[in-house]
Formats: structure tokens, sequence, C-alpha cells
């Protein structure tokens, strides 16, 4: 069997053409069931997001893999091969297991495209488009996933200023649960550290912004509320964290609106974060007493550290999806040396009870016993050996002695 995976993603091709060839969820099912008919066992997987879109299937040519994808979206093949990367067995195997571990992500290492794998097989399944190969493969490689996450580093390290914010956060107060938290913006920053922090399990956000209408649109999705710019006073005591990313020319957060705050705090320790370009908050925040200022440059120094850590475990995970393809690749192989020896049993019995038949036909037609039995053996010998007997000829004559040190292996003439 001929593992393949034809793919195009983020480092092959343009945003505009990973859109042409990428499957809106509502059409991915019968996507699924048409894939799995260039198949010879009827198993593929199609995993599509942002970044990438990937075709698995079990005992398929890439050629006819290729021209699916082609015919499918209706795109021109000179358009779409030289942004294809395709492999086969091993290299297929290995590939999906770097795409789950995150090891082929925009970003080393994110955690997210596990689950939009998990996604992907579990509408496979819903498809009818999953049979053993393909099950054991994607099972084999989440379990490859968890190991790498478990036993290296990959997902430890903060490399986006989101999360490095949040994971600031972390690191001073330790749990995040009981903290009141002030959220300055609503941007796609904004909203990724919102994420973080629900995640973290902070459950009291205020989101304060110039447009109450589109903070109280982010608001909806985390439970928090929204608030004005002019409004931040008010909350500002209650805020244990403050994290500011908005496109305001001019500082949004004084010293003297900071130190109002924590004397109403009674001194206790306040974080702020500030994560835009120009600063939104004042830069002599930082000499007051228990107010913590961190900028987007102290983050981004955290972010080229955990990076570079990033990069140590990544070469630990290539070593894991290395040897568990490898095992992998041995399960296939144990199953065609199973369908081997069934097929020569087979076509064993088959000769013998040929043979049989016929001894046991001449017999009851008064044929001599000891006669019957002679040619019985004969014939039945000669059969079984013919085979044999003609590939050890063929590696004779062709000088492969490889094969017929292999083949004397086989036949019992080697002793072990």
């Amino acid at each position: 069997m001929s593992l393949v995976a034809i793919g195009i993603n983020h480092k092959t091709a343009t945003v505009d053409l990973r859109e042409k060839v990428a499957f809106s969820p509502d059409k991915i099912h019968d996507a699924m069931k048409s894939l799995a008919c260039t198949t010879k066992t009827g198993e593929a997987v199609i995993v599509s997001t942002c970044n990438r879109t990937e075709l698995y299937c079990n005992n398929a040519s890439r050629e006819d893999v290729v021209a699916w994808l082609e015919h499918y979206h209706g795109l021109n093949h000179a358009d779409v091969a030289p942004c294809l990367y395709q492999y086969e067995g091993q290299m297929a195997v290995k590939h999906l297991m770097r795409v789950a571990c995150g090891l082929d992500s925009l970003v080393l290492g994110e955690p997210q495209i596990l689950g939009q794998v998990k996604q992907s097989f579990a509408k496979a399944k819903e498809a009818g488009t999953i049979a053993v190969t393909m099950d054991r493969l994607f099972q084999n490689t989440f379990s490859v996933a968890k190991k790498v996450r478990t036993e290296t580093e990959i997902g430890a390290a903060a490399v986006s200023v989101a999360f490095a914010a949040v994971s600031m956060a972390k690191h001073i107060f330790s749990c995040l649960s009981h903290t009141k938290v002030l959220l300055i913006g609503a941007g796609e920053t904004i909203e990724l550290v919102a994420r973080h922090l629900k995640e973290n399990g902070v459950s009291e956000m205020v989101v304060a912004n110039r447009t109450l209408e589109r903070a109280q649109g982010m608001c909806a999705e985390f439970n928090a509320r929204a608030i004005t710019l002019p409004e931040i006073p008010d909350f500002l005591p209650r805020a244990d964290i403050v994290i500011s990313s908005t496109a305001s020319p001019l500082p949004i957060l004084g010293k003297g609106m900071v130190e109002k705050a924590l004397k109403q705090r009674r001194h206790q320790p306040m974080l702020l974060v500030d994560i835009a370009v120009p600063r939104d908050i004042e830069a002599e925040v930082a000499e007051l007493d228990d107010a913590f200022l961190y900028t987007v440059d102290d983050l981004q120094s955290i972010i080229e550290q955990n990076m570079a850590s990033r990069k140590e475990a990544a070469e630990q995970a290539e070593i894991i999806a290395d040897e568990q393809a490898h095992l992998f690749m041995d399960w296939i192989r144990s199953l065609e040396s199973v369908d081997s020896i069934r097929d020569y049993r087979t076509q064993s019995m088959t000769i013998k009870d040929e043979m049989v038949a016929r001894a046991l036909n001449k017999l009851a037609q008064g044929g001599d016993a000891e006669q019957v039995v002679l040619e019985l053996a004969n014939k039945l010998t000669n059969r079984l050996i013919h085979a044999p007997t003609q590939a050890l000829t063929a590696a004779s004559r062709q000088g492969d002695l490889n094969t017929l040190g292999q083949l004397r292996t086989a036949l019992g003439l080697e002793k072990q």
C-alpha cells in the first residue's frame, strides 16, 4: 500500500492561491467522499486551514490526487503544480506527524493545528472515508503530537506578543483566575490576548475602546464588559492587570492617572503591559512603586529567547516524528507480510486440493494405490517447487547473489 500526501501551504503559495484550493466546512464532507473514489481503499482525509490545504490518501497515485484537486476547484495545472509538495510512504507519514506537532506551522510549535487536524479526521469519519490504515495513521499521529508536547518544550515558550503578554501576567500572579483585567483596544491583538486570558481562567475582563460598539462585539465572546476610553479612570483602581494595544497617537494612560489608581488600591501591585506602537502608557509610569510596566520591546526580547528555545525543542521533536513514522511503516509492512503469507498458503492449499481430488478419482476408478500415491507425491512436489525453482534459476543467471541468498534462506537451504 502507498500512502500519499499532497499539499500547499504558506511556504509554497500566496494567500490568493491558498484561498482557491481551500475547502469550505459545508463542502468538505462531499469533497472527501469524492476524493476517496480516486483511491483503491476508499480512504482519504482533507486538512484545510487558512495556511494550508492537504490531501491524505491511502493507495492512490499522486497524479490522480493532483488531477482531482485541480478538477474539483477548476484550476489550471500550470498554476497549481509548482506550488504543491508531494510525499509518499514514510515521508507522507512523517509530514502529517510534523504538521500535527506544529513543526510545519507559520509559528513554530503553535498548538492550534493539532485541533484542526483532529477536526479533519472526525469529518472524514463522518464521511466514511476512514478505514483501518488511516485510522491507525491519525491515531498514531495524535499520540506523537502528545508525546512531543510532553517530552519537549516546544509549546512552553511564548512566541507571539499576545501570548507573551499573558505569560508575563502568569509569571507575576501565578494564578490568573482571581485577577481583574482591563484591556484597552479591541483589535486582533487584544482579541487574541482575551482568548489566552479566558483559557487561563480569567473570568472578569473589561474592554475599553474608543468605539463602544466594537468593544461590545468582542465582549460577547468572552463574557466581558465594554466601556469607553473616558470611563477608564473609574475602573482602573480595580484592575490587577492592564494590557493595552490601540492605534492612538498619544498615550491613553498617564503617570497621574495610574498613581491615583494605585493610592485607591492601597498600593496593591498592578501589572501594565503596553504592546502598542506608539505607546499607550507613559514611560514614567514605570517610576511608580507597585506599578510593573512592560513594553513591546520587553516582550520582544522574551519572544526571541523563546523562539530559540522552541527551535532546540523542534530538533528533539523531529527525531520523535522520524522514529514514529518509521515504526508506523513497520506496521504497514507487517500487514503486507500477513497478506503475502495468506496468499501463499491459499495457493498451496489450492494446489494440494486439486492434486488430492485427482488421486482420489483415480483410486475410485480402480487405480493401483501405490502408483496413485507416488504420482500424487511427484506431481504435488513439482507443482510446489515450480515457482521457487524459476526464481532460483533467474537469480543465478543474473548473478543476483543477494536475491539468491534470500531465496536459499527462505527455502531452508542455508544452515541457521
